[in-house]
Order: C-alpha cells, then structure tokens, then sequence
C-alpha cells in the first residue's frame, strides 16, 4: 500500500528531508539532525508540517450537546475564537484520543485529533452523537494542510503574513483569516513544543503559496524545516502526551496526570464519567511521572523496578538536548510518584537509577 502524503511534501525532498513511514504517512523525521533542529525550535524558530494530524467539523443545532457529551472538558465556556485541550473518553475511563476543540461559532466546532486515530475517532464521533438529528460530524481532513510555526520568534514570522495583530491572540486563542493571500485559514496560538508558536490551518489548495512566505518571513530568524524526531524531543521535554505511549485507551486522564481537564461538574454528562467519579472517589493507584535516568536512555515497555520487584513501564524516553540529561515518562504506583522518590529502570537486562523529578522537564522562560 502506498504512503500517504501532505501538501507539503515537495518542500520536504527539496529540503533533502529524511522521509520515514509514519502511521502510514511519508513525514520527515529530520532534515539537519534532531538535535540541531531542537536547538533552532528552542533557541530561535522552526516549522513543522503536521498536515497528518486529522479535522473534524461538528455542527448543527445541538452541536455543544454532541461535543460536550463527547469529552472530558468543558466546552460551553469557550467563547468564539477560543479553542481547549480535552482527552475524549471510553466508557471505562480509557482515553480514545487527546484531542483540540476550537469554537468557530455558537453551534459549529472544529475537533483537531491524531493522525493514526482519525479514522477511529470519527467512527466514534458518529456512533456516539447523542443528538444525531441535530449535530453532524463531518471529517475534513483530507481538505486541509496544518503548519506550526514554534519558537520564541513565531509572532515575528506569521505576523507579516495576516492581517490580524497577532499580539492580541492569547494563548489557546485564534483568528479566522487569509494567510499569504489563502483565504480562510485558522490561526491558532498553540503548539506541541513548550514555545510560543502559531499552527495554521489552511485550505490544501493553499500549500504552495503558504509554504514559500513562511519560510521567507522567517529568513532573518533563522527559520528552517524541522522533522518528527525534534518534534517528538521537545514535546517530552515539556511533558506533553503522545497518544499510543504515555496515553491510551488503557490508561485515563486521572492516571496521567490530566485530572485539570476532566469536569464533572458541567451541565452535561460525558461519556466515561461514572468509571472517572468511582476513580477519583477510590483513588488513582498509578501516576504519569517525570523521570531522570542515570547512564542509559530509558525507551517505552522497559519496566520500572522498586525492590526489585517490577512496578511499572516506561512509555517514552530520549536523551533531552536542552537539559543534556537522560528522560522518561512512565507509570508508577502513587506511593512512588513523589519527586525525589528513586526507582530503577530495567535497560534491556541492565539496572539504572532513575529519579522522579517535578514536572515538566523544560518550562520556557520568556
């Protein structure tokens, strides 16, 4: 079967990108070096194509109802041009996916998701609409290419490419506007990389002109293409979740860490409630920790040891190149969650000390 491909992918092989098969996508993992293009995300600026991930459009009259029904998070407080980070629940409590909601209107919504689970996501969306007479999902994926532009100097590149003063576009905001001269783009101040930074949402149509002016506007920066490896570094680095390692359909928001976005007091019931209410009540018995590992590059499914006994896995682990250190996400019993608390991680039949240390690894300081 052949890969898919984004817009952009003439970009990357001119950039001489490293394409790998990514959940059945051709993405670049790198294109300089990982290290180097985590460097330029943390010191500078640089772009990602993540046109894999999926779009899905939620409307009609009981659109809120439909979407409330369907995750963690509240959404009835979202005012137009605002958007919220919401995992989307089975009825056990496991996470479906970890999913951005953005508010287009009163009763329109745009669901952001992972690129493996879109087909699955929608699948769900449909077969749990409570109100299908009068919400409607719609998968749009296929029609739209995704940017992110993060960094300390993003505003700097994307604003001369809008109208809208970006300024004025807080965090977990965005505007509707004409990118380069594409119109009807969403412009939203969120990231995957603990910097500052825009992602664009833009008509597919529109790649070969959004492409060249980003990379354009950001030439006095330094802005250069940066691959999946640098991506997946900086996002552990600020202790942001990949769907199928630290979260799955197995683990729930309470478990890892994400209980800030699970409300149980909203006006409408969403679907895994009643299993996270008898967790809260009876308490979690695991939690996602941070931890820093002596020696050896701790990787996902190597096991946690306390007393020699096994007490939990790894889900992610990389050598961080901000903190020069080696760094892991991983499941352990609440008992040993507390920073400083030491364990052992198994590293293909070798002890290393690890330590819990509080989260995230990185936190930017501008």
């Amino acid at each position: 079967m052949s890969l898919r491909r984004t817009p952009f992918f003439e970009f990357h092989v001119a950039a001489g990108g490293k394409l790998i098969d990514f959940g059945g996508w051709e993405m670049p993992v790198q294109f300089e070096g990982i290290v180097k293009e985590h460097q330029r995300v943390r010191t500078g600026v640089g772009l990602f194509d993540v046109s894999h991930m999926g779009e899905v459009r939620c409307t009609g009259t009981a659109a809120l109802e439909a979407v409330q029904t369907l995750v963690t998070n509240d959404v009835a407080g979202l005012a137009i041009g605002q958007a919220l980070y919401t995992p989307m629940c089975n009825p056990r409590g496991g996470i479906v996916d970890d999913l951005l909601v953005y508010r287009l209107g009163a009763s329109e919504f745009f669901l952001v998701v992972n690129a493996a689970n879109t087909e699955k996501d929608v699948a769900w969306m449909v077969a749990n609409n409570p109100r299908p007479d009068a919400a409607t999902f719609t998968d749009e994926s296929p029609r739209w290419g995704q940017l992110a532009i993060q960094g300390r100097h993003a505003q700097a590149v994307v604003q001369p490419l809008v109208a809208a003063d970006l300024a004025k576009v807080a965090y977990y905001h965005f505007v509707e506007a004409t990118v380069a001269g594409v119109p009807g783009c969403i412009v939203s101040r969120t990231g995957y990389t603990g910097e500052d930074g825009f992602e664009i949402y833009l008509p597919a149509s529109g790649a070969r002109a959004v492409w060249p002016a980003v990379m354009r506007a950001g030439e006095p920066f330094g802005l250069a293409p940066i691959g999946l490896g640098a991506r997946d570094t900086l996002r552990l680095e600020a202790k942001m979740a990949l769907y199928g390692n630290d979260i799955d359909d197995d683990t729930t928001p309470l478990d890892a860490g994400l209980g800030w976005t699970v409300k149980f007091d909203k006006p409408v019931r969403f679907i895994g409630q009643g299993a996270l209410e008898a967790q809260r009540d009876a308490k979690p018995v695991r939690r996602l920790v941070c931890l820093e590992v002596d020696g050896r590059i701790a990787r996902p499914h190597m096991p946690i040891l306390a007393g020699g006994q096994a007490v939990g896995e790894v889900r992610s682990g990389t050598r961080s190149p901000t903190l020069e250190r080696n760094i892991a996400l991983g499941y352990v019993p609440v008992a040993l969650s507390k920073p400083g608390t030491e364990v052992q991680v198994d590293v293909r039949g070798q002890l290393a000390t690890a330590r819990v240390v509080k989260p995230p690894f990185y936190k930017r300081e501008y």
